[in-house]
């Protein structure tokens, strides 16, 4: 390639994860890459904050280790305090702070060659042979800046807010954690995911329908109210302080028809998502980004659609059926007495979020 007719081979947006994973993977492949990002210091981001075995392996084998606590596995409970417990099969995963980790990875990006720079991008222009952002002109772009993806928006990628509306809302308490595993406790109107990230720091999260609460219940909507409607949680936090503000996202599920638009992919959550209740946010966004490069190494921005769908196709029907399923509140209330009574049920469904 004659770099003379462009400034970098690939501009990234979005400084998530699934940004900086596709800057460190294209960098390392000799990619000349810069990243814009509009946010200042440590990007962060309302989520649960685990990282499923297959993302941590992704992150090793790049050299990225951050700080954290190992996750031995998952655990559902009830408000009447049942509980199915399974472990990882194929690994151990961790709790890590978003903050932590997008330092981990924008130091080896910064250290593979990539540049970055602080500006807002909501705008892009192509032709057959570049895209161009903010006087910069490129071979490709990723778009990874994020769930409502403004260059998305832009270059009008069919997109729609999938049913149910969910909604996420995320707070750190100064605790030590009282498990090595995730615990999610299904309430009637919302689920409470636990995550450790250190030793004295626990990431406390609710997905929550505000369509499905009660008539006259919309304050639940409020982090402290959802908190209440977990009594046991609500009694071990009690004595805890508050170690970040509250954090929300959402809707969550949103449906494009496709990732690549020319010269531009779509990558992390600006490519689809459907639900955080499965913790694979993480690892599907380390795989995308290794995909994307890959097919813009081989100049071939088509394979990574089919390696998109292909990579996503597990997790997407795994989440929706479990999504649509629990808004019937019969089988909401049956999951936890199901998963107890059917344990290696349950341990081979964990299983398939470590592989």
């Amino acid at each position: 390639m004659n770099r003379r007719r462009y400034d970098a081979d690939l501009i990234v947006v979005g400084a998530g994860p699934a940004g900086l994973a596709t800057a460190l993977h294209a960098a390392r492949a000799g990619l000349a890459v810069t990243l814009f990002e509009q946010r200042s210091g440590p990007v962060d981001k309302a989520c649960g904050e685990g990282i499923m075995p297959a993302g941590v392996r992704r992150l090793h084998a790049l050299g990225v280790r951050p700080p954290g606590m190992p996750l031995a596995g998952i655990d559902y409970l009830d408000l009447a305090g049942r509980r199915a417990q399974a472990r990882f099969t194929y690994g151990t995963g961790m709790g890590v702070r978003r903050t932590d980790l997008h330092l981990a990875l924008r130091t080896e990006a910064q250290e593979a060659g990539m540049h970055s720079e602080q500006t807002r991008i909501t705008e892009v222009s192509q032709d057959c042979e570049s895209v161009s952002v903010h006087g910069l002109r490129a071979r490709w772009l990723v778009a990874a800046d994020g769930l409502h993806s403004p260059i998305r928006r832009q270059l009008a990628l069919p997109t729609r807010a999938g049913s149910p509306r969910r909604f996420g809302l995320r707070r750190h308490w100064r605790v030590a954690p009282w498990s090595n595993r995730v615990e999610v406790t299904w309430g009637p109107h919302a689920e409470a995911y636990v995550t450790p990230v250190s030793h004295d720091l626990v990431g406390v999260a609710f997905l929550y329908c505000p369509d499905a609460l009660p008539h006259g219940a919309q304050s639940l909507g409020t982090y402290a109210a959802l908190l209440a409607g977990f009594p046991e949680l609500n009694r071990r936090l009690a004595r805890a302080a508050p170690a970040s503000a509250v954090r929300g996202a959402g809707p969550l599920r949103q449906t494009t028809s496709c990732r690549t638009s020319g010269r531009v992919l779509l990558v992390g959550d600006a490519a689809g998502y459907e639900d955080a209740l499965t913790g694979e946010g993480i690892s599907l966004a380390l795989a995308q980004a290794e995909a994307a490069v890959d097919a813009l190494v081989m100049d071939r921005p088509a394979h990574y659609e089919e390696s998109w769908r292909r990579l996503t196709r597990r997790y997407r029907l795994m989440t929706r059926t479990l999504v649509t399923a629990t808004t019937v509140p019969l089988a909401r209330s049956l999951l936890v007495p199901v998963c107890s009574a059917l344990p290696a049920a349950f341990r081979a469904g964990v299983a398939q979020l470590s592989h």
